[in-house]
């Protein structure tokens, strides 16, 4: 998990699958999710966020210009985060789903911000704030820790329903509850303080993936699926992806990163 070879490339396949999931539903994914519903044009703002999803997907899986497209999906999760995804945290402080969108918000900054930085280089127009060398990746990583903290503490925000998706076949149901909303916040800490960062981003998508095949994918296989089962699949999924990135920015040289030409 040490080269970004195969998690850049798919987190752009995940990126194109939303964009089109964005279009076929004329709504909002998971990603660009918290909009209100009194908001004018809702619609036609849900077309345009599926539409930068595919494009700065496919651009990123395929073309040259992969820096300029994940500046632009970069700033595009920023400007969502301090429009409709910092509002709700501060309106609704007590609500599970508020948490778990601005941690859902952070980790795709992360994974986006990681993906600007290797494939920047000194022609690459800069983004104010952003950088792109190791100290861009520790901040990168940090934010994808905020981001992990978020979810911990929204499974215990609403440790009910995280109870409720644990497989009947597991034993000690509320013991699994407890123990991966600790090893959220566990990791997240380890990335915002620097101490055992890749092991512990490592681990934080092990978990994350083991959602999405263990919890998710079962539900989904047994043809009795809610909208919003689908909703929390792609959720999971995507949040996996975004975080595989992460883990994979890690390595021993300097900048953690080998920037390519675009």
């Amino acid at each position: 998990m040490r080269t970004t070879r195969w998690s850049i490339p798919f987190f752009a396949l995940t990126l194109i699958g939303l964009g089109i999931i964005g279009l076929g539903t004329r709504d909002f994914t998971t990603t660009w999710a918290g909009v209100p519903d009194w908001l004018p044009a809702r619609t036609l703002l849900a077309i345009a966020t599926a539409i930068i999803t595919l494009a700065c997907g496919t651009v990123i899986l395929a073309s040259r210009t992969r820096a300029r497209a994940s500046r632009l999906f970069l700033l595009a999760l920023v400007l969502w985060f301090l429009l409709f995804r910092l509002p709700y945290i501060v309106i609704s402080p007590l609500d599970r789903g508020a948490w778990w969108e601005v941690g859902d918000s952070a980790v795709m900054i992360a994974a986006a911000w990681i993906i600007y930085i290797h494939f920047a280089d000194q022609r690459t127009k800069r983004l104010p704030l952003f950088r792109i060398d190791y100290t861009g990746q520790r901040i990168a990583a940090a934010i994808y820790g905020a981001g992990l903290i978020l979810f911990g503490i929204a499974h215990f925000t609403f440790l009910a329903r995280t109870i409720e998706f644990i497989p009947s076949w597991m034993p000690f149901h509320d013991a699994w509850a407890y123990i991966t909303g600790l090893t959220f916040i566990a990791a997240g800490i380890a990335l915002i303080v620097n101490v055992c960062a890749p092991l512990a981003a490592d681990l934080s998508v092990l978990q994350l993936l083991l959602f999405t095949i263990i919890v998710w994918i079962p539900i989904l296989a047994s043809g009795h699926a809610a909208s919003s089962d689908w909703t929390e699949f792609i959720s999971s999924w995507t949040l996996t992806a975004a975080g595989w990135v992460v883990a994979t920015s890690f390595r021993p040289s300097a900048s953690g990163l080998t920037p390519d030409p675009a």
